[in-house]
Order: C-alpha cells, then structure tokens, then sequence
C-alpha cells in the first residue's frame, strides 16, 4: 500500500471525494466519557470549501446536548465494496444559520423535521475538520481481485491502493 499524505486544498478534494462516495458516517461524540454508545449513522450534508462536514440535527437531541459540552467528534466512513474507509476528527458546533439551512435542504430532510424547512426544531452540525486519515483502493473491484491474485502468484503488490493522513 502507497502512503500518500494530502495536504491543503488536495486533501479537501480527497475529503470530499469520499464523503461523495460514502455519504453515511458513524458519528461519534462524548468521546471523553463513553465507550462508543453515542455513536450513531449520520448523512452528511456537504463537505464544503475550507474542508468542514455539514449534517442536520434536531436541535434538542441528544448528540447536540454532548457537542455543547465537549466540541471533540470522530467520523468514521466506510464503503467495503470499493475498499474505502476514513476517521475524520473534528470540533463540532451547531448553526442555527437560515441561510445554511436553505442551502441543505432536501425533501428528505422532511422525514426527520416535519415542518419543512421552517421547522423549530432545525440544526447544523458542522465539523471543522482537524485531522484525517484514509484507506483507498483506486479501480474496479473485479479487477482489484484479479490483481490480488496475481499478486500473490507473482510476490509483487500489483492493487493500487493508497492510505495517508489528511491535512486540511
């Protein structure tokens, strides 16, 4: 496996690219105090310019109550058909912002906030992105698998697989 560590606006791109891909993370928080119970299955929004994740959230929910008190979150995405996985760390905050909201918006956020758009109950989360790490496999599956056997035929790595930090 090639190490490629990204940095700046290559590491945004490879950060949005498999958030592309991927879309559901497990979104955890109160890492400080839990053993992996506050973890749950959250649809990310966008990844936007400067590199942070947007997520919808209702505004008294729980994950929001442990963001207000300890901004520390981990991301874990994960595609095992096309071999590519992420753990992102970040610092959460929630946004009220209208504008923002207006710009995410979905007829599928109306399954969580039944009032549409305007429902008092809206949040953002966004995750300021403050390390990243990522396991890649470039290419088809088929034949990626028809290169692990080769490679093992022929004792030489023929996948072209990728891992590396990413520095935002």
């Amino acid at each position: 496996m090639e190490n490629t560590d990204l940095k700046n606006q290559a590491a945004i791109d490879k950060i949005k690219a498999l958030v592309k891909a991927i879309d559901i993370c497990l979104f955890c928080t109160n890492l400080r105090d839990n053993d992996g119970l506050t973890t749950r299955p959250m649809s990310t929004q966008d990844v936007d310019a400067y590199g942070n994740l947007w997520f919808f959230s209702a505004k008294d929910s729980t994950k929001n109550e442990e963001i207000a008190k300890d901004s520390k979150v981990q991301l874990f995405y994960s595609h095992p058909s096309k071999s590519s996985y992420m753990i992102l760390n970040g610092a959460a905050e929630i946004s009220f912002d209208k504008d923002k909201i207006k710009q995410y918006w979905s007829p599928l956020a109306k399954t969580w906030f039944k009032e549409g758009i305007d429902d008092p109950s809206i949040s953002l989360i966004k995750v300021n992105t403050k390390s990243a790490y990522y396991w890649d496999v470039e290419g088809n599956q088929m034949i990626n698998f028809f290169k692990m056997i080769a490679s093992v035929a022929t004792g030489t790595n023929l996948v072209d697989a990728k891992a590396g930090n990413l520095e935002v």
